[in-house]
């Protein structure tokens, strides 16, 4: 409750959207961790998205929620077994507060270096939002990320026998990056997927489609959603697990599903068409 307390407070002072004080509470909601997949984990908040994927080499973790999330998703690692000191790597899905407020203090914790995109590692190095970003100005600053490396579309993070690939999926900010990897369980491998955000989405008086600051949103978004489409993927984990019927899967008791990027693609084609109407653009 203080986490939240604080963060409306801080959300408020940054002169944000309504919508976006709204859904503080769903961000810091309280959600256990458990297994995914073999040696993939989910750590993350009830409304946020993060996962921890292990090896005796050590972990990596993917995003660090939103500022008030670093305590319970340290949490989540230690009551599965695992030591939050381990944690080599960190990798941002996109520079928003709701997803990477809180890696700072996770990468305190840890020790860990931070990748991401160039553009998503210049707003966790400055901590400052990019003006370029649809939603900017409904953004908040976050404590600056150090130790930080910039990767590049298609380079693999290597750790022990761990390998997560990066994939460029910009449009809901410049720089989203979506991640895949595989795990083993029972003698079957699975090829992961954590997906990052695909909305395309502007701050109320900000368009999304003529943003000149941000020209390419519109095609950027277009390719991310096709990126996504096309990836081998059995196991999806969005950003936004309730985007992704990550809790419907749980559930059923099997992550499994090779329909899911199809699934969540077509979604993102379906809010972007909304967006599009919505400004005047076929």
């Amino acid at each position: 409750m203080k986490n939240t307390i604080r963060l409306a407070a801080a959300l408020l002072l940054g002169g944000v959207s309504a919508s976006t004080v709204a859904g503080m509470t769903e961000w810091l909601a309280p959600q256990d961790p458990f297994p995914v997949y073999g040696n993939t984990y989910y750590v993350g908040t009830h409304g946020i998205g993060a996962v921890l994927i292990t090896s005796p080499a050590g972990h990596i973790l993917i995003d660090g929620g939103p500022p008030g999330a670093a305590d319970q998703i340290a949490a989540h690692v230690r009551a599965l077994g695992f030591k939050v000191e381990d944690i080599r790597y960190i990798l941002n899905g996109h520079d928003h507060f709701d997803h990477a407020g809180d890696i700072a203090a996770l990468q305190k914790m840890s020790g860990a270096a931070v990748l991401g995109s160039p553009s998503s590692i210049a707003v966790l190095k400055s901590g400052q939002p990019d003006k370029r970003d649809p939603q900017y100005p409904d953004l908040i600053p976050m404590a600056p990320v150090a130790n930080t490396r910039a990767v590049h579309d298609g380079d693999v993070v290597k750790l022990g026998p761990l390998a997560v690939t990066a994939h460029f999926t910009p449009g809901h900010t410049p720089g989203a990056t979506s991640w895949t990897w595989q795990s083993a369980e029972g003698g079957k491998t699975m090829h992961m997927v954590y997906a990052d955000s695909l909305t395309a989405i502007a701050a109320e008086g900000r368009s999304f489609s003529r943003n000149p600051l941000y020209p390419s949103a519109r095609a950027d978004v277009e390719r991310s959603i096709a990126t996504v489409e096309a990836l081998e993927c059995d196991v999806l984990v969005s950003a936004h697990p309730d985007f992704s019927d990550l809790w419907e899967r749980k559930e059923s008791k099997t992550f499994v599903d090779r329909d899911a990027c199809r699934k969540y693609a077509t979604a993102a084609r379906t809010w972007l068409a909304k967006t599009l109407a919505a400004e005047g653009q076929q």
